[in-house]
C-alpha cells in the first residue's frame, strides 16, 4: 500500500499580510484654511460651506470633504486632496465638486447606434401592434355582418313555420284567419252601390224639375 505524500500547508509571508490601514495625518486634518483658500481660486466662497468630512487615501495623503452651497447641485460636496511629507508644510494637489450619494445625476450615456436601434425596434413593435388591432377589427365587423344575414334567414324561416302551421301560402293575403281580400271587395262594392244611389238621386230630382216646368207652362 503506497504512501500518500504527506500536505504541507503554505507559509504565510509578509508579502501575503494585509496592507495596515493608513491612519489619517493630524497635520492635514488641521489644513483646513489651506483647503478652503484652494476651493475659493476656482468657486465663489458663497458656494463653500463647512467640512462635513475625510477620506484617508493613504500615508500623509488625504482629502477633505466640503458642504456645496452651489445652486442647482444638491447632494453634491466640494472636496480638496492635500499631501505632505515628513518635514514639509502641506500641499494642496487638486480640487473637485463631487456628487454624494443622494446627488441628482444624468443618465448613463448611451451610444447613438444603440438608441437609433432601440428607436427602431419600438417603432416596428408599434405598427405590428397597430396591425394586429386593425385585423381584429375588421375580422369582428364580418362576424356581425354573418350574424345578422342569419338572424334575417331564421326569421324568414320562422314565418314559413308559422305560415305552414295555420295552412296558409306566402301568397295569401290572409290575416289570422282573416281574408283581407274580402274587405277589398266588399269596399268596392258599397263604393259601387254608392255611386248608384247617387245617379237614381240625380235623375229623380230631374224629373221633378221637369214636373215643375210643365206646371208652370199650364198655368200661364
Amino acid at each position: 500500500m503506497s504512501e500518500q505524500p504527506e500536505q504541507v500547508e503554505p507559509e504565510i509571508t509578509a508579502t501575503d499580510a494585509p496592507a495596515p490601514t493608513p491612519v489619517p495625518d493630524e497635520v492635514l486634518l488641521d489644513a483646513v484654511d489651506l483647503a478652503r483658500r484652494a476651493l475659493l481660486e476656482a468657486t465663489r466662497p458663497e458656494t463653500v460651506g463647512s467640512v462635513v468630512g475625510h477620506v484617508v487615501e493613504d500615508d500623509h495623503v488625504l482629502t477633505l470633504l466640503f458642504a456645496s452651497d452651489l445652486s442647482g447641485y444638491p447632494g453634491w460636496h466640494w472636496s480638496v486632496t492635500i499631501a505632505r511629507v515628513e518635514g514639509a508644510e502641506p500641499t494642496v494637489l487638486e480640487t473637485e465638486l463631487m456628487p454624494g450619494e443622494t446627488a441628482l445625476l444624468a443618465p448613463e450615456w448611451v451610444p447613438w447606434s444603440e438608441r437609433l436601434a432601440d428607436y427602431r425596434a419600438a417603432q416596428e413593435a408599434a405598427a405590428a401592434t397597430a396591425a394586429e388591432t386593425a385585423g381584429a377589427a375588421a375580422g369582428d365587423g364580418e362576424a356581425d355582418e354573418d350574424e345578422l344575414a342569419d338572424e334575417d334567414d331564421a326569421d324568414l324561416d320562422d314565418d314559413a313555420e308559422l305560415d305552414a302551421a295555420f295552412g296558409q301560402d306566402a301568397g295569401d293575403d290572409a290575416f289570422d284567419g282573416i281574408d283581407i281580400d274580402s274587405f277589398d271587395d266588399s269596399a268596392d262594392d258599397d263604393e259601387s252601390d254608392d255611386d248608384g244611389d247617387a245617379e237614381d238621386g240625380d235623375a229623380e230630382d230631374d224629373g221633378t224639375d221637369d214636373d215643375d216646368a210643365q206646371s208652370d207652362d199650364s198655368r200661364s
